[in-house]
């Protein structure tokens, strides 16, 4: 047999690859469409960018299997037990792949997005993740529809190689072409090339999830510099401090730090704090903030008799490990990894590390591993001082792959609590919950809907039932009178939107209550995003403290000018008064108005005074967060680190 059906056969199965990755491109056009409209333009450019990626990752794919068939002598070739091994291998490699393909549908179906570094984390805890999905999808049927697919796909690729083909000569300069072309497709691949539309989901239609996930494994730790605008260092730590500074705060740091002392009564009493960092817990399910079908009816009705309620707040992500840098650290998002996976966060400025320092017990009580996102390795490194997980709860009520349920998760925080209480230590408790996520089964009986119907709604129900369920025990307990109660969502339930940024998906809820502080209800306004949490909680103490933190006091300060920092994916943004200006990969700008509470923010061609003033706050503040942080500065100096006044 000639090299030329093995070339055939390999070029077969590199344009069947083609072929479903643009079925696939189609059926993600269809299903997930946009609401707003899309010019045919954009979708043409999305198949004409999405075909040259593919045939990219097509003949990166496929060139082992081309150097295998095209370096084996005739003889080889025409053994039977060769063949059988190639079929072997082929079919093999075809299951993956097509499974890849169908999985992609759900990531997409969650992230609207193509696999990304949320899929590369996610491969970090397979056991999570694939227990997960076995839990919401029903794959035995879909693994066996891929079996199938793989076994046609595989006949097909034989069915090539039937006809004989004749005057064939050198046939290994082939392999050489084919390496060739393989290289240079892969060079002339830009990930800019699927960011041609104002609409995100369309970009990400035209993106390959081959391309996309290996540009989230080599830009997990950016050199910033190098594709995000910057000044120079000194003007950007200058206008840094000049955004961040505050009438009852004082920089104590040299030119290049944010380190600063808040002033405070160190007569006021130490008092404890309860934060309930809620899973996806987004304000799109929340009647009281007004959205016409509430699915949390206990939470609404706390917030509306004896809480803060702050209504215009922004998570600064769309991830779990977002929201803890964000509401631990005060710390601004960087494109690249959250900072609670890279590899310089063993000694973070934390809200835990300010109240340890003015001595609090501090304990984290996670539902779930704490192998998990980093969770207890980030927190006991950065001034948690205990750490709960899932398997220090014995008699869980209910688990599923992520963890305990909610019930559990708050039982556990008020025994703790209660504990503290009795040893008269002041206490700082976080909690982190997990039964808003798949597969969305609760206990029974808690609430009407069937758990085993595993919908996020009925999640959302549980999960509020559960907050109410906890705050009717708190209420009888001895330390109620002295602790702030903290609920926030971690990040917004789903990624939606056109923008670059969709912001409008990123709103959250945060309730404060307890008699401790909350004398009467209040509606609290104020722009902020999870930055502000920490500043904002330790402004309700009112005790004198020291750090680096980048947010506002949102209570104490409502004349200082609002922001909010943002994430998504490799890019940066910063949002104010309806604009919106993001950065991403190789120093790409773009505006944006509108009001996200009521609109999808629309992309503007030429920017206005205010996009520009934000682009350099945005620039400034993103830098020396970089630089703090890569240069491992994001903490107190040892000079100054020494306890608060008592």
């Amino acid at each position: 047999m000639t090299f030329r059906p093995r070339l055939r056969f390999a070029l077969a199965h590199a344009l069947m690859f083609v072929g479903a990755s643009t079925v696939l491109r189609l059926v993600l056009a269809i299903a997930f469409r946009p609401t707003s409209v899309v010019p045919w333009s954009d979708w043409l450019e999305a198949f004409a960018v999405g075909l040259h990626f593919d045939i990219a990752a097509a003949a990166v794919l496929f060139l082992p299997l081309a150097l295998w068939l095209g370096i084996g002598s005739e003889k080889r070739w025409g053994a039977r037990s060769h063949r059988v091994l190639i079929t072997i291998v082929v079919y093999a490699a075809w299951v993956a792949l097509v499974f890849m393909l169908v999985a992609e549908g759900w990531f997409f179906e969650e992230f609207r997005s193509r696999y990304n570094t949320v899929a590369i984390d996610y491969l970090l805890y397979p056991h999570e993740v694939f227990v997960n999905i076995w839990e919401s999808y029903n794959v035995p049927l879909v693994f066996g529809l891929c079996l199938v697919a793989a076994a046609a796909i595989t006949w097909a690729g034989w069915r090539v190689v039937r006809r004989p083909v004749d005057g064939v000569r050198e046939p290994r300069r082939w392999l050489v072409v084919w390496a060739v072309v393989a290289v240079l497709f892969a060079l002339s691949v830009r990930i800019e090339e699927a960011r041609f539309s104002a609409e995100r989901t369309v970009n990400e239609v035209a993106n390959n999830s081959f391309v996309s996930v290996l540009t989230a494994a080599f830009t997990r730790n950016l050199d910033y510099g190098h594709f995000y605008p910057t000044v120079e260092r000194g003007a950007a730590y200058a206008r840094a401090r000049r955004l961040l500074r505050e009438p009852d705060s004082k920089f104590t740091g040299p030119y290049d730090s944010l380190q600063r002392t808040f002033a405070g009564d160190p007569a006021r009493p130490k008092l404890n704090m309860i934060l309930l960092l809620e899973e996806s817990l987004g304000s799109e399910f929340w009647g009281v903030l007004g959205r016409p079908v509430s699915l949390t009816p206990a939470m609404d009705d706390i917030a509306r008799k004896e809480s803060m309620l702050f209504t215009n707040l922004y998570a600064d992500g769309n991830r779990t490990i977002r929201g803890y840098e964000g509401v631990f650290c005060s710390f601004p998002p960087l494109p690249g990894d959250s900072i609670v996976a890279r590899d310089r966060s063993e000694n973070l400025e934390t809200i835990a590390r300010v109240l340890a320092r003015d001595g609090y017990e501090t304990m984290f009580v996670y539902a779930g591993r704490g192998l998990f996102d980093g969770t207890r390795p980030f927190t006991t490194a950065n001034g948690w001082n205990h750490f709960v997980e899932l398997k220090d709860f014995a008699k869980p009520t209910f688990q599923t792959v992520w963890g305990v349920c909610n019930e559990d998760l708050y039982d556990r925080a008020i025994e703790e609590m209660r504990r503290y209480y009795r040893l008269g230590k002041p206490f700082f408790l976080t909690t982190m919950s997990v039964s808003n996520h798949k597969p969305f089964t609760y206990p029974t009986g808690r609430i009407p809907e069937d758990p085993m119907a595993k919908k996020r709604e009925n999640a959302v129900k549980y999960t509020d039932y559960a907050l109410g369920r906890f705050f009717e025990k708190a209420r009888h307990e001895p330390f109620w009178n002295s602790t702030i109660f903290v609920v926030l969502a971690d990040h917004g339930a789903r990624v939606y939107g056109s923008q670059t940024i969709p912001i409008r998906s990123y709103e959250i809820p945060m309730v404060v209550t307890g008699p401790a502080v909350v004398k009467e209800p209040r509606l609290v306004p104020t722009l902020g995003c999870q930055l502000d949490v920490a500043p904002t909680l330790l402004g309700l103490i009112g005790r004198p403290y020291e750090s680096t933190f980048f947010g506002h006091d949102l209570l104490n300060h409502p004349e200082m000018t609002p922001r909010v920092l943002l994430n998504h994916n490799r890019s940066v943004g910063i949002y104010r008064d309806q604009h919106l200006v993001t950065m991403s990969l190789n120093r790409k700008i773009e505006y944006y108005a509108g009001n996200p509470k009521t609109e999808q923010m629309h992309a503007v061609p030429q920017p206005d005074d205010l996009h520009k003033t934000l682009e350099t706050e945005a620039t400034a503040l993103y830098q020396v967060g970089d630089d703090l942080y890569m240069n491992r500065r994001f903490r107190l100096l040892p000079s100054t680190n020494k306890p608060a006044a008592r």
